[in-house]
């Protein structure tokens, strides 16, 4: 699922973007995974949140128009509102295509399938399809929840912003059979259940998301969360876990004692241990050290 080596070269991360779909349930909120092709060269077999690389033209000028609003998004997120605006753009567009949900007016499931057919289909950007078929994206219904870098160590890495938004009625999803190759709606604890049954592989990212919606009790919860998360950046730092004769790798984040910023940015464990190529989320053994910055 991750390919990490220490001793690779560094590689500068690329902008990237994903969006939380949640929806209310008698079991509280629900959230939209997608598992990703097992051929993937990165996160193959992962259960993910749909989102993906941040292209040129989520930034251009032309499809700025066929938006409104912007996320309230804080410090460390975003350099400047149009690279914002391109953030947003990038995620909603990822839905479109690895989701077939947008949070439109009116759009329903047999419409959303139609518009993302003719945009991988190349019958034209992004712009041009929203600007044909009438629609105008509310960015302001996207929530900054979170930014994640991928560590050092591995060969493809991603500067990738979380958005959480309401999926609208009548949009149930569904994957698109290339990128994706499964998807389904569950709570957050359900798929943390399956995880720990070893059923779904899941990515720290993507584990500290579900974590932290676990146990909320509504989409609106999810959003209160949302306006007090640190939205600076979390980049897992690699480092060697000792037990016994056995050096198990592991991911430490900040707050943890062998990672270089003290200072915690995501509630939860401090470390992701890799146990039979399963990231498990734990405390700090007793005989970490700080590590200097």
């Amino acid at each position: 699922m991750l390919d990490l080596d220490p001793s690779r070269a560094l590689a500068v991360p690329r902008d990237a973007a994903t969006l939380l779909l949640l929806r209310d349930s008698p079991d509280g909120p629900e959230i939209f995974c997608v598992e990703r092709n097992k051929a993937s060269r990165f996160m193959g077999g992962a259960l993910v949140f749909p989102g993906g690389k941040v292209d040129a033209a989520d930034g251009d000028e032309a499809l700025a128009l066929r938006t409104r609003g912007l996320p309230l998004a804080r410090q460390g997120f975003a350099d400047t509102d149009a690279h914002l605006r391109a953030l947003a753009v990038a995620a909603l567009r990822e839905s479109l295509e690895e989701a077939a949900i947008l949070p439109v007016a009116g759009g329903i499931h047999a419409d959303l399938l139609a518009l993302r057919a003719e945009l991988t289909g190349g019958f034209g950007g992004f712009g041009a399809l929203l600007e044909r078929a009438g629609l105008t994206l509310d960015l302001a219904e996207l929530h900054p929840f979170a930014r994640w870098v991928t560590p050092e160590a591995e060969a493809r890495r991603f500067d990738a912003r979380f958005f959480v938004c309401r999926a609208p009625d009548g949009q149930p999803g569904a994957h698109d059979e290339g990128e994706t190759t499964a998807s389904f709606w569950a709570t957050p604890r359900a798929v943390l259940e399956r995880f720990a049954n070893d059923e779904v592989r899941l990515a720290p990212p993507t584990h500290r998301c579900l974590e932290l919606f676990a146990e909320l009790p509504s989409v609106d919860a999810a959003f209160a969360l949302a306006t007090r998360a640190d939205l600076r950046p979390i980049c897992p730092a690699l480092v060697g876990q000792q037990e016994g004769a056995e050096t198990l790798f592991a991911l430490t984040l900040p707050g943890d004692p062998e990672h270089p910023l003290a200072e915690p940015r995501v509630p939860g464990r401090s470390r992701y241990v890799n146990r039979a190529g399963k990231f498990v989320p734990e405390d700090a053994p007793a005989t970490a050290q700080r590590r200097a910055p």
